[in-house]
Formats: C-alpha cells, sequence, structure tokens
C-alpha cells in the first residue's frame, strides 16, 4: 500500500516535513496547501498545490494529512482533518489546553484515524541511545534532568518560549522518565514583546522524587540544544548541537567513603561516547508516521503522548501566569479510543 499523503502549512517547518514525505518508500506527497500562494515555490516538484484546504481534503485518495501551520491552528485544522476521514500527523504541541487536545484526541477515535503528534526529539538516535543507557542502569538511580534550550532567535507574536521550545523538551523529559510530573512551576519575562515570555525557567516534580528543570531562551548568546542526566553512579549528556559525540557518559559521582566515617566524596573515572546513528531524525519520524498508516499501528508520539505533553505546558503556563506558583499536575486519564 502507497499512502498518499497531503502536507498543510509551507512556512517555517513544513516544506523540511514535505521533502521528507516526498522521499520516502511507499508514500506519494499529492498535495501542499498554504493560505498564502507565495508560498507554493517551497512545494517539492509536481506536487499539486492549493489555497484551499477543503479543496485537499475532498481528494478521495488522499489517506493522511500533515498539520506544520501555527500552533493556534493545530486543533482546528486536526479536528477537519478526521472529519474528512483521513489520518493526521499534527506538529507539536498538539493543541494550546488540554481542553482542545482532549477534543481533537476523541475526533481521531470517534473517526477510527491515526493521530500523531510531531514530537522529533523522542525519534533522535541520540535521545534513544540516553533513553536505553538511562534504563539499562549504567547510570544508578535516575536523580535530576535538566535542559538548556536557548538561542538569539525570532521573537514569535502568537506563542511564548514556553509552548515553542519547551515543547521539545517537556516530551524528552516524559519519554525518559515514563511518568507525569506532580508538580510545575515556571517563572519568565518578556523582555522583547510585551505579553509573550522570551525568557523562561521550569521546575518539574515527579511522584517518584525525581526533578527536571528547563532553561527556554530567545534571548542568549549561545545556542544550545543539550540535556544532562545525573544518576547515582554516572552522568550523561546528549547535545544535539555537538558533531560529533552527540551522547556522553561521564564516571563521575558522589560515593560514600566508609573508611573516613561514611561521609560522601567525589568519583571522577573515564568519559565514554557510545556510537549513535547519523540518520536524520526527522527522516525517521516521517517514516515510522508512513509505517503506522501502512499497518494500522498505534504512533510512538500518539494520542497518549500529545495529551501528556500539553497538560504539562498548560500546567507550566498557569504558574507563569501565576508568577511563579507551584501548579499541582492529577494523574490523566487514558484516550478514549
Amino acid at each position: 500500500m502507497t499512502v498518499k499523503l497531503g502536507v498543510v502549512g509551507l512556512g517555517y517547518w513544513g516544506p523540511n516535513l514535505a521533502r521528507n514525505f516526498a522521499s520516502i518508500e511507499d508514500c506519494e506527497l499529492r498535495w501542499c496547501c498554504d493560505a498564502l500562494p507565495e508560498n507554493a515555490k517551497k512545494a517539492p516538484p509536481g506536487v499539486r498545490v492549493t489555497t484551499d484546504l477543503g479543496e485537499l481534503l475532498a481528494d478521495p485518495e488522499l489517506d493522511a494529512v500533515v498539520v506544520a501551520t501555527d500552533v493556534p491552528s493545530h486543533a482546528h485544522l486536526a479536528t477537519a482533518v478526521f472529519r474528512a476521514g483521513k489520518h493526521c500527523f499534527v506538529e507539536k504541541p498538539l493543541a494550546q489546553s488540554t481542553a482542545e487536545a482532549s477534543a481533537v484526541v476523541d475526533e481521531a477515535a470517534a473517526a477510527g484515524r491515526i493521530l500523531m503528534v510531531g514530537h522529533l526529539l523522542e525519534y533522535h538516535p541520540g535521545v534513544e541511545k540516553l533513553k536505553e543507557i538511562v534504563y539499562s542502569g549504567e547510570l544508578g538511580d535516575l536523580r535530576y534532568v535538566y535542559s538548556n534550550r536557548v538561542n538569539l532567535g525570532q521573537v514569535r507574536r502568537d506563542e511564548n518560549a514556553l509552548w515553542s521550545l519547551g515543547a521539545h523538551d517537556v516530551s524528552v523529559l516524559l519519554h525518559l522518565f515514563e511518568e507525569e510530573p506532580a508538580e510545575a512551576i515556571a517563572h519568565g519575562e518578556s523582555f522583547v514583546r510585551d505579553g509573550v515570555e522570551d525568557v523562561v525557567f521550569c521546575y518539574l516534580r515527579f511522584p517518584s522524587g525525581r526533578v527536571a528543570h528547563m532553561h527556554l531562551s530567545w534571548l542568549d548568546p549561545h545556542k544550545e540544544r543539550r540535556f544532562t542526566v545525573v544518576g547515582s553512579d554516572r552522568m550523561a549528556t546528549f547535545d544535539d548541537m555537538a558533531l560529533e559525540r552527540k551522547v556522553t557518559i561521564y564516571d563521575k559521582a558522589a560515593v560514600r567513603d566508609y573508611r573516613n566515617y561514611g561521609e560522601y566524596i567525589t568519583r571522577s573515572g573515564d568519559v565514554t561516547s557510545p556510537q549513535i546513528s547519523n540518520e536524520e531524525p526527522l527522516r525517521i519520524e516521517c517514516r515510522h508516521f508512513v509505517e503506522c498508516v501502512r499497518h494500522g499501528r498505534e504512533p510512538r508520539s500518539g494520542p497518549a503522548s500529545g495529551l501528556r505533553a500539553v497538560r504539562v505546558l498548560e500546567a507550566l503556563q498557569r504558574s507563569l501566569e501565576a508568577g511563579g506558583a507551584p501548579q499541582a499536575l492529577e494523574p490523566a486519564a487514558a484516550p478514549r479510543g
């Protein structure tokens, strides 16, 4: 079966998705859609282009639609896709609220169609290797994780640094921890555009006792995309900006010295870097969606994953609006369908 697919949104990220889907085996990119006619030139050669979403959705041969538009439109467009009887890949985050995200999940279930959210880093070979290291026990007990996602970048009008940058890191933290946080705290400032936080600091506390911290910013002299994982026996990093050694393991820890009345001392040993695949994560993600549609499988970043990430982001946004007041998260109900 060849999956016939359309991409909606040819702004910043949509052309990258279109390029990958156009080159994947057992996938035919039939349509590209964007409200701005000038974006048509970003579509791959030979693909039909339209400014009318209805024209794309009316194609009876179209199996699936990729939504790569601005975040506020994600839930609305995904709903339209499911009501047209198509499978849907939605860029992260799935929606801007838990209520919106839940409604999209329900639409997917009612239509009997696949919903996948574009949590790209869940498909990154470096993140997969980091998770493998964590669950192998090599680091000992996982204690805390912190991430830096900063650069001097474009300040958005319709979303702050939390929703634009934090969606990546929240999805990775939930993927690594395999649990949802019980408490969320966020502090931020709007230095450039009033009401749009360009710098945000987040803190998450998990039921297991683990904690996580995220530094998100468009106002920074460095471009960093890094996670640091600290365990009881060793530590590890995933640095997506590194050309080599994207994952590094440090044989460092605080250990009890029983020769000196049980006090703690530090240990510093070897530094190693495991080999990981250099395949483009976006291609892995796109291929996964095509395979899920072809075989009727639940995607790795399916409805539950998308809904969990939005719940955490929404709690952090509430804390941001409340001046950093802690926000409790109740355990989520399983998605219907």
